[in-house]
């Protein structure tokens, strides 16, 4: 046997080995997983945390579902946007929903 064939055989049951471990753990911690989300989940719903924090610098981008309509518009109606963030965030769907937040077509 040539050292080049022990180190292919060495080398490719090394991987093999690797592969099912990378397979298998998901597999095996799936129960522990489950129990953990649930728990977290419970957690949250007793403390009553709002939504995952995407931002530290406006708070309309902190927690999107805590944002008023007219936050990103603070400094003035017709001000640009000044934070990186809020250039990253699409608006709320209301905004660019079809006549835009109480159905603007209709309004007078």
């Amino acid at each position: 046997m040539r050292p080049s064939d022990a180190f292919l055989a060495v080398t490719g049951g090394l991987g093999f080995i690797l592969a099912g471990l990378l397979a298998g753990y998901p597999l095996a911690e799936a129960g522990r997983r489950d129990a953990r989300l649930a728990l977290e989940s419970q957690l949250v719903a007793e403390l009553g945390l709002t939504d995952l924090c995407l931002s530290t610098e406006a708070r309309y981008t902190r927690h999107l579902s805590q944002a008023d309509l007219f936050s990103a518009f603070q400094d003035h109606p017709r001000s640009l946007e000044h934070f990186p963030s809020g250039a990253l965030l699409p608006p709320p769907g209301i905004l660019t929903s079809r006549g835009g937040p109480g159905g603007g077509e209709d309004r007078p």
